[in-house]
């Protein structure tokens, strides 16, 4: 067996603080009927009716993210879930930084992991360095 590089290991770190963040500050809450996940979303103008559903979508969606060979396919539907927490955001006219970006920064931590455990990934998306120029 291989021994995972430094670059392997913090993709995979990122990934298990992603993970437990999501499970612990959005997905518990919601799966486990706390008040503050209805609340939270009807401050928002969603129906509270749609708490169960959201939580047992961000679940799944972890859970595929967790495993390698779906991962990806984890990664993609978690940005759509993103982005529309971002639009709700937005829609509601939270404040820019702490509200609006909050998906955004979720997202960058999500894809960084896998960026960094997935050498397929890497391949795909490269990190190139422009070369100096001289004169």
């Amino acid at each position: 067996m291989l021994k995972a590089s430094p670059m392997v290991w913090t993709g995979r770190v990122l990934t298990g603080l992603f993970a437990l963040f999501l499970l612990g500050a959005s997905v518990l809450p919601k799966l486990a009927g706390m008040p503050v996940a209805a609340d939270t979303l009807t401050s928002l103008g969603w129906k509270a009716d749609y708490v169960l559903m959201i939580g047992i979508m961000e679940l799944a969606f972890v859970a595929l993210y967790l495993f390698p060979r779906t991962a990806l396919l984890g990664a993609v539907l978690m940005t759509g879930l993103l982005g529309g927490a971002m639009a709700t955001q937005v829609r509601v006219e939270n404040p820019l930084f702490s509200h609006q970006l909050f998906s955004l920064y979720l997202g960058l931590f999500m894809w960084g992991g896998l960026w960094l455990r997935d050498p397929a990934l890497r391949a795909l998306f490269p990190w190139r360095q422009t070369p100096a120029h001289t004169a």
